[in-house]
């Protein structure tokens, strides 16, 4: 048995954030409900190339019920509150002011039904004076300055993936478990706000701090850390290894057993993590000009027999083939494919993705007046 079995989710979602939040409720057993436009949601359309299905829908909604709805249209609206009556949760992933216009306002719907959970998902806090700015996964990476310590010193870029969604969906599935608990104990759900900025600016926090206390921007690094060395990708004959040493202690074993420059841990350079970090570029070319000598076999060899910490820079091709890759079978209305499996559930096997309103007779009968 599943943690979430018995639990009835609404989700009133679209693209990434609000889906990878109930995602992760389906894979604990919830029935999710998604209510989808007539046509199908955004990320439906992005591409086709999960046998048809798009690879951002094929992650992110398996295990879904699929609703087509127009709630613009009174019928309908009147149908999903019926379906929020009996829900435990309700989660709302759409535009700024969109649910309060449907008549759709959270506290309202907490007061009428006092068990359901209501999350709104949206790009900035309600209160805040950005509120009704649309909000998209790269928008925020720039406004939170994500972008700004993110890339090289010549140019800013966004997170590769959609960080910001991701972040934000996961904060909103952690907001609802804590929900649950508290309503086991109070026997009352509640009005939850989940905002892309706030998720962001909290992972932004520590170059914030920098900024706030230490007057210092943080600058982009690449592969490198602003207040950690070594820390980074080192090129060897045939190819690069990322090496990284935050204690003392792994740097006394890297001198000694890999450089073999047992010296190099008294000279007052490289004394302290923050010498080292003043005095990186001379580090930096002293580590080059040993490991370049070496094959990418040779060093990491060294590094495995020194308990060393070390990675491959990988490629999305090598990732396909990695050993430590997990994957769970879907089956999309094209056929069968694989997926990454939930970090969080060992017992998932096989799990379908609907088709857009494959639900909607299913569940307008069940839930008519």
């Amino acid at each position: 048995m599943l943690p979430l079995n018995g639990l009835l989710v609404i989700a009133l979602e679209q693209a990434v954030a609000g889906p990878f939040c109930t995602v992760r409720l389906a894979d604990a057993g919830a029935r999710v409900i998604k209510i989808e436009r007539l046509g199908g949601e955004t990320a439906r359309h992005y591409d086709s190339v999960v046998k048809g299905t798009s690879a951002y829908f094929a992650w992110l909604n398996r295990g879904k019920e699929s609703t087509e709805l127009n709630i613009k249209e009174a019928k309908d609206r009147a149908l999903l509150e019926r379906m929020v009556a009996k829900a435990d949760v309700f989660v709302r992933n759409i535009a700024p002011g969109a649910a309060g216009r449907l008549g759709l306002d959270a506290q309202e719907l907490c007061e009428k039904y006092p068990q359901l959970i209501c999350v709104d998902i949206a790009g900035y806090d309600p209160d805040s004076s950005y509120a009704d700015r649309l909000a998209y996964d790269m928008l925020i990476q720039a406004e939170s300055g994500v972008c700004a310590v993110t890339g090289t010193p010549e140019e800013a870029v966004k997170v590769g993936v959609s960080m910001a969604d991701i972040t934000t969906g996961a904060t909103a599935h952690t907001a609802i478990l804590e929900a649950l608990i508290e309503r086991g104990i109070t026997g009352k759900g509640k009005a939850i706000q989940i905002s892309m900025f706030d998720s962001m600016a909290d992972m932004m926090c520590v170059p914030l701090l920098h900024y706030d206390y230490g007057d210092r921007e943080t600058p982009r690094m690449g592969l490198a850390h602003s207040i950690i060395a070594p820390y980074g990708k080192v090129s060897c004959k045939d190819g690069d290894v990322v090496i990284v040493c935050q204690q003392h202690a792994e740097w006394e074993r890297l001198t000694e057993g890999v450089l073999q420059r047992p010296e190099l841990v008294n000279d007052p350079r490289f004394a302290s993590n923050a010498d080292r970090v003043a005095n990186v570029g001379e580090l930096s070319a002293i580590i080059a000009d040993i490991c370049k000598t070496m094959t990418r076999e040779q060093l990491i060899e060294k590094l495995k027999a020194n308990k060393l910490p070390w990675a491959n820079v990988s490629t999305v091709p090598d990732l396909s083939t990695h050993p430590a890759l997990r994957r769970i079978e879907i089956e999309t209305p094209g056929g069968k494919a694989n997926v990454t499996a939930s970090p969080l559930r060992d017992e998932i096997k096989s799990v379908n993705v609907p088709t857009s309103g494959e639900h909607t007779q299913q569940i307008r009968a069940e839930f008519k007046e």
